[in-house]
């Protein structure tokens, strides 16, 4: 039996359901100008995945960096979810 597909399946839910207060978090402190942090971790987590010579942890990697990558537009998304008043805007935060 392999199971790959199924823990697969479960690290994609995990990470990507973890990345959503994150990403909240991030816009509240850090404003969508953090933005550069998560380019460089997705672009250094999906090299490592290319570089790892094990199934498992490549796969983790590579989710991990397309959820770094794909969390820039829910930065972007969120600051506009802020601007609605869905979410808490920063209110130590200079304009």
């Amino acid at each position: 039996m392999n199971f790959s597909g199924i823990l697969t399946a479960g690290i994609s839910f995990l990470v990507i359901g973890i990345f959503h207060p994150i990403v909240i978090w991030a816009e509240y402190y850090f404003t969508k100008r953090c933005w550069p942090v998560f380019l460089a971790a997705g672009v250094i987590c999906l090299g490592l995945s290319v570089c790892s010579g094990r199934e498992m942890p490549s796969v983790f990697l590579g989710v991990l960096g397309c959820t770094f990558l794909w969390s820039i537009q829910e930065l972007y998304e969120q600051e506009e979810r802020v601007k609605k008043g869905w979410f808490p805007e920063n209110s130590n935060r200079q304009k």
